[in-house]
């Protein structure tokens, strides 16, 4: 447990080779949190890996809270874990918010990175949150569509996103709490290519332990995930000469091959790897096998 600063400790973890070639691996959302099977990513006979948990998500404390929680509080945090463990230069692996943060970090700190490993490429932009929630949703799955929107009042329809954001960062649990499940489960339909749950009853949706990704999520999305407009594709020629393999799925929803495709156009020393018939999440099929070959090849 590393204390980084304005109350906030980070769970962080170290296995493999103390030796071998350090890679760290950042977590989606923002808010999902480091999970078991990220582990797999990684040889321990040739990788010294980090796992770590973000700020307000998972093990680390205070859980899901958005003070002092902005994308250049992570950078720093990054190299808070990096200086504490003694590493100079490590590989950087990350998916979706995961790879933005990886992103931004390596643009701000390109002499620490001697690698970048990225999953379904995010640029932390409005617009790409538009195509995903407010063009690619309707076309794709209309019936949920309708119950995301039939979730909220009319005049609120008129701006959803910013409405969905507003309802699950508001502190009464009667409004945050079906906001929050709402948007949780048309994102992991976005995320899936065969998704298990395609429809939800406003205000009926299943209970159970309240996910903490929609929080952090609308706290950042809401603030354009505290980058200036377009800042990652700007300032891509801070990249250059950093190897980079990006590992995308082709029938992404959330964060769809062009996106990844543009990012590579500008980054010169990036090689873009398409999984056929695989969705956004890390569990469609391949997408694992690939990032840990990417690692492996990076490596």
């Amino acid at each position: 447990m590393l204390p980084v600063g304005e109350g906030h400790i980070l769970y962080v973890e170290t296995f493999g080779a103390p030796d071998g070639i350090p890679v760290v691996h950042l977590h989606g959302g923002p808010g999902s949190g480091a999970q078991p099977d990220h582990r797999a990513l990684f040889d321990p006979a040739r990788h010294r890996a980090v796992l770590y948990d973000q700020r307000g998500a998972g093990r680390s404390t205070p859980l899901r809270s958005r003070t002092a929680n902005t994308t250049a509080h992570q950078i720093a945090d990054l190299e808070t874990i990096r200086e504490a463990l003694g590493i100079d230069r490590w590989v950087v692996a990350g998916g979706s918010w995961g790879a933005t943060l990886a992103l931004a970090y390596a643009q701000a700190h390109s002499e620490r990175v001697s690698g970048l490993v990225l999953r379904a490429t995010f640029l932390g932009t409005r617009k790409e949150l538009e195509q995903a929630f407010l063009a690619t949703l309707p076309r794709v799955h209309p019936a949920l569509h309708e119950d995301f929107l039939a979730a909220l009042t009319p005049e609120e329809r008129a701006t959803p996103l910013d409405s969905y954001w507003r309802r699950i960062l508001d502190p009464n649990p009667l409004v945050h709490e079906p906001a929050a499940r709402a948007w949780s489960v048309t994102e992991r339909a976005l995320s899936q290519v065969h998704p298990t749950q395609t429809r939800f009853a406003p205000g009926v949706i299943s209970t159970g332990p309240l996910p903490t990704t929609p929080f952090m999520e609308a706290h950042y999305f809401s603030q354009n995930c505290f980058l200036a407009p377009d800042q990652i594709l700007q300032n891509a020629q801070h990249l250059s000469g950093i190897p980079g393999l990006i590992v995308q799925g082709r029938l992404d929803l959330l964060c769809p091959p062009a996106t990844a495709h543009v990012l590579a156009s500008r980054w010169t020393t990036a090689e873009l790897r398409l999984v056929e018939g695989a969705g956004h999440a890390m569990s469609e099929p391949g997408v694992m096998e690939a990032v840990r070959t990417a690692i492996r090849d990076l490596a």
